[in-house]
């Protein structure tokens, strides 16, 4: 059994990076909930969230949290700030081996999925990377103090690329192997469900149980595309 422990960062009372009208605790939220529920189609795999609602939590209760677990991998995710623009991750400096591959395997697979600045793979002396007893990496998924990353975290498609793109590289790295019954989404049929979404036409919180809808999907695209170009002139 594969144990993810996963950490939305900040949370309740600390609200962390704020800009262009939103907050960093509700996009790690959302990304951290994905990247759960993408997971949860492995077999022996359990995930566990240090919160799963906007509850404020001390950064010695999360890494208390994740080693009374005995989790074997932890992902903090966060929003960057400062003025910068792109995705980087960090692991505790020195660390090799496992820590290591985990980071290459999840930063790959997220830039594979994203069109942010490749900022690198970076080390840092963060209370969550340094206190916990399992290999840990923490995620800067843009900054939210950026007009262009901002506009980006506001799309639901890519919030979904986001969390894609982590799970994909904790799939990757663990090994991890799909359910039976479970089905894989072709790359055409991704393409689909991205555009799908993007014109709300659903949510996209289950994607493999939306494979038959496809067909349907197919046929309603071209209207709702239509629907937003009459919208988009009457503005």
């Amino acid at each position: 059994m594969t144990k993810i422990f996963i950490d939305p960062g900040h949370g309740g009372t600390d609200p962390g990076a704020v800009g262009n009208g939103l907050l960093e605790k509700d996009l790690t939220l959302q990304i951290s909930k994905r990247i759960r529920d993408l997971l949860l189609e492995y077999e022996n795999t359990q995930v566990k969230l240090s919160r799963e609602t906007d509850q404020t939590l001390s950064l010695n209760q999360r890494t208390n949290m994740a080693n009374a677990w005995c989790a074997d991998f932890l992902l903090s995710v966060h929003i960057n700030a400062g003025g910068g623009t792109g995705y980087e991750d960090f692991i505790y400096p020195g660390t090799g081996g496992a820590t290591a591959a985990y980071q290459n395997a999840i930063h790959e697979e997220v830039m594979k999925l994203v069109d942010f600045h490749d900022r690198g793979k970076k080390q840092a002396n963060f209370h969550m990377l340094r206190e916990s007893n399992m290999p840990a990496l923490l995620t800067e998924c843009g900054f939210i103090d950026n007009a262009n990353d901002a506009a980006k975290l506001k799309q639901t498609t890519y919030i979904e690329k986001i969390a894609l793109g982590h799970a994909n590289g904790i799939v990757k790295a663990f090994g991890l192997k799909k359910k039976e019954g479970v089905s894989e989404l072709t790359p055409e049929q991704e393409k689909i469900r991205q555009e799908a979404i993007r014109l709300r036409i659903t949510d996209g919180n289950d994607p493999f149980g939306e494979v038959n809808r496809m067909y349907l999907w197919s046929a309603i695209i071209p209207l709702a595309r239509r629907v937003e170009e009459l919208e988009k002139k009457q503005k």
